[in-house]
């Protein structure tokens, strides 16, 4: 059985010697994504890998520390998986100029190989955009500053949004039909989906509760839950009201920071330091947990499993922290 079935892949080996060795020491997680049945995590790291661990196993109370390393290595891509992102039957990968799609029900079986391979346009073949955000729709950023739409029946580009005047950061979706998007121009927009136009423009540095003009004006985090929106990088980490365009909570955070997820009632965000904060939305901090990685880059919450609901925590480590719990690391999956 593969990821997609429930079952859990074969095994693959991994490279080994002084040169992975070395590996290890430099590695980043910096991206993560849920299988469809969510008891799989696929894990992408700065050396072009996609790893598949088993988070039934892992979690299960017969779990050994096998269970908690790769059931499934791929070489995705010659550069780094800035983005992983998963609908029902796909996982979609993204490096420098190219998105792949592979098969959750093939993953971790020997000779797996993407069923497609998109590369978006180029003005010239010495620009190749760094795709570094990803959404299900598919919505995909990066380097060029341009968001893209992909359709997934037809494998073509249906829009091209511009407004960005450089680097694209990151990506949030605002229902089916909206997606907000981040940059190093300073600026959060609002794109509709559908028609391919812009609908909203926050310039987040220019308001002074948020501006930090000794970190810059670069956008580098955000996420959304309905009329709402939290965004940060050089600007503090800050709450915003969408409708009326009002920052709200202005968050008590070290600069920078890398990501950022509501849940529930609270605002979860990682960034340089080795803590992940819980902040709740008045602004007060709740909790600053320790983690594996020195500095952390990407969050993910599962929620499609009532069994395998957890929190998975990756930065600039080979290690994977688990959170059953959000006030502790439960155990660390890693690539070995």
């Amino acid at each position: 059985m593969a990821p997609g079935d429930g079952g859990g892949p074969e095994a693959l080996s991994v490279p080994g010697g002084v040169r992975r060795a070395r590996q290890l020491l430099h590695m980043s997680v910096l991206a993560q994504s849920p299988s469809p049945c969510g008891r799989f995590l696929a894990a992408g790291n700065n050396y072009g890998e996609v790893a598949v661990f088993s988070l039934s196993a892992a979690l299960s109370a017969e779990a050994k520390e096998e269970s908690k390393r790769p059931q499934g290595l791929l070489q995705a891509h010659s550069g780094p998986v800035y983005a992983l992102a998963s609908t029902e039957r796909l996982l979609l990968s993204a490096s420098d100029g190219e998105v792949k799609a592979w098969a959750w029900a093939e993953l971790g079986k020997k000779g797996c190989r993407e069923l497609w391979t998109r590369r978006p346009p180029q003005r010239s073949s010495l620009e190749v955009p760094e795709i570094n955000a990803l959404e299900d729709s598919l919505v995909l950023a990066g380097g060029d500053g341009a968001v893209r739409v992909l359709d997934l029946e037809t494998g073509t580009f249906t829009h091209e949004l511009r407004g960005h005047q450089d680097y694209v950061h990151c990506l949030a979706l605002r229902g089916p039909h909206q997606c907000l998007s981040g940059g190093e121009d300073g600026s959060v927009r609002l794109w509709d989906l559908r028609s391919g136009s812009q609908v909203q423009v926050i310039e987040v540095h220019k308001y002074p509760e948020c501006s930090r003009p000794q970190h810059g004006k670069w956008i580098r985090c955000l996420a959304t839950d309905s009329d709402w929106m939290v965004c940060g990088g050089g600007p503090a980490l800050t709450l915003w009201h969408l409708r009326s365009v009002t920052p709200t909570t202005v968050f008590p955070l070290p600069p920078c920071q890398h990501h950022v997820l509501f849940h529930q009632d609270l605002v979860l965000a990682g960034g340089p330091g080795p803590n992940l904060h819980q902040l709740q939305l008045s602004g007060d901090l709740r909790a600053r947990v320790p983690c594996s990685p020195p500095a952390l880059r990407c969050l993910c919450l599962h929620q499609r499993s009532p069994e395998h609901r957890v929190l998975t925590v990756g930065g600039n480590s080979p290690k994977i922290d688990v959170f059953t719990n959000l006030g502790y690391r439960a155990f660390s999956l890693a690539f070995a």
